[in-house]
């Protein structure tokens, strides 16, 4: 367990517990504001993110930016975003099982920090690694679940929107539900800028 950012970020950019440490560009190790009560977490970076070192900059995080102006969120004020792995998998495939749990203490040590009281799935990866194994994400999306005492919900995955537009709505609508849990659970989300 690290006490500060600083110490994360440092330990974190300097990792090489997995296969995917030799073929990284940069580690992405997350964004936002680190007092955020919103947490979205996705599966691992892509080629965008692996070259500029953030989560959600190519054209899925352009939507998820979208997505998150219409229900008055932003990545930088008043959430805070990360990934399961820090590294890109090759080819943007699915981060293996090994890597996940090679990786996954550095996201357990920015659950420790931020604290959040809602923390946002975004895909079936990162759903079934935080919410639960047999999550399915055509079946569960948009569904509220609480893991000790936090709110855990998820939604489709930015780049499987830009796949299967047609989902879009759907999202959006998971995207709604979101914003009145967050007035619910935790309205000082809104009052942070």
């Amino acid at each position: 367990m690290y006490n500060n950012w600083n110490e994360l970020r440092n330990k974190c950019n300097n990792c090489n517990k997995c296969e995917l440490s030799k073929t990284r560009n940069n580690v992405v190790f997350g964004v936002g504001n680190t007092n955020a009560r919103v947490l979205f977490v996705g599966e691992g970076p892509g080629e965008q993110e692996d070259l500029k070192g953030e989560p959600f900059v190519g054209r899925g995080g352009q939507l998820l930016d979208k997505y998150l102006k219409a229900i008055d969120l932003d990545r930088n004020k008043n959430i805070y975003i990360a990934n399961i792995v820090k590294c890109r998998p090759p080819q943007n495939r699915d981060p293996k099982p090994n890597e996940q749990e090679a990786c996954i203490d550095w996201l357990r040590n920015q659950f420790l920090l931020i604290k959040p009281k809602i923390i946002v799935c975004l895909g079936r990866i990162s759903a079934q690694k935080i919410i639960k194994n047999d999550f399915k994400i055509t079946k569960e999306h948009g569904i509220f679940f609480n893991k000790k005492d936090t709110i855990m919900m998820a939604t489709y995955h930015p780049a499987a929107l830009l796949r299967f537009p047609e989902n879009k709505g759907i999202a959006l609508d998971d995207f709604i539900k979101l914003k009145n849990k967050i007035k619910e659970i935790c309205p000082e989300t809104y009052n942070k800028y």
